[in-house]
């Protein structure tokens, strides 16, 4: 039987991978912060360890156990950035996962599958970013890429078969969209900024069928956009949302507002990432939802008109 370690477990992505590799008889143990995981009782190949990640500890024990490792871990990005909460976003990624590296036993490599983001590129406006594209210089993209260097370390300490995947918003039922939906419900949504800016997304489903391909390629390594392959402008993405949820997407937040209300955070939601899953394609990945269109319908149950 196949040991699969997540931290993170309890977030978003995390309890959808969970539930997948539970019905593919994994033996999954899952680490985070919270006392209890919702799927405790699922399953008897179900482990839960509550652990504060970002220090040394017996929750590191766990790690030489692990087949496959799948490193979520990271403090919610969506609220104001104090100088306070971005050491939080930051030490919950890379003390995280130099923690993880320095239990990982030398000469016994694992699949290792690291999160970053594809905030990692920055304001990029209309150019078109593949894996090999440059990199920005604001704050989010300076901790994706300590966060990087931190996993990557992992193959010359011990052969680990490491992956970097630069997540887009994932879409599914609860995450992103758990906090923009209100707002379109409520007659008042629409695109933010100009809405000219690319937006970077996947659904849910799609995240973790490309992890598991990930895991099942043995050729497969290095960096990954974990992305739609078909990008779409964030005004387009508001109107689809509000099709879906029929509601009319009209109520735009203008960038000024955007960035006085959320500070350092709303400067980082107006940046635009045309971000393309060249590695994962190049491997043969198919995706279940390539637009956002029918990832969208598929969340909500409802279609989006032609």
């Amino acid at each position: 039987m196949k040991r699969i370690l997540i931290t993170g477990a309890s977030g978003f992505v995390g309890k959808h991978l969970v539930r997948h590799f539970l019905d593919f008889d994994w033996h999954v143990t899952g680490l985070g912060t919270s006392d209890a995981h919702p799927d405790i009782q699922a399953s008897d190949r179900f482990e839960w360890v509550s652990a504060d990640t970002t220090r040394p500890g017996s929750w590191q024990d766990h790690v030489a156990d692990a087949d496959v490792i799948i490193n979520l871990a990271g403090r919610n990005i969506f609220k104001r950035w104090t100088k306070t909460y971005k050491q939080a976003i930051y030490d919950s990624r890379i003390h995280t996962t130099r923690h993880l590296v320095e239990a990982m036993v030398p000469d016994k490599p694992v699949d290792f599958l690291s999160t970053s983001a594809a905030g990692i590129y920055g304001d990029a406006g209309e150019r078109e970013l593949a894996e090999d594209a440059a990199l920005g210089s604001d704050f989010l993209a300076g901790v994706c890429k300590d966060w990087e260097g931190a996993a990557l370390a992992a193959e010359e300490k011990t052969g680990a078969r490491v992956r970097i995947m630069r997540f887009g918003v994932v879409l599914g039922d609860g995450g992103a969209l758990s906090v923009m939906s209100p707002a379109f419900k409520w007659f008042a949504g629409g695109p933010l900024g100009s809405g000219y800016q690319w937006f970077p997304w996947i659904h849910i489903d799609d995240l973790v069928k490309a992890m598991n391909f990930l895991i099942q390629t043995p050729d497969s390594f290095g960096i990954y956009n974990m992305v739609g392959p078909k990008p779409v402008r964030q005004r387009a993405f508001a109107k689809a949302l509000g099709q879906v949820l029929h509601r009319p997407a009209v109520m735009p937040a203008p960038g000024f507002m955007v960035k006085l209300v959320m500070g350092e955070l709303g400067a980082s939601l107006l940046n635009s990432q045309k971000a393309v899953p060249r590695a994962l394609m190049n491997q043969g990945f198919a995706f279940s939802y390539p637009d956002v269109e029918s990832a969208l319908a598929a969340i909500f149950g409802n279609p989006v008109p032609a």
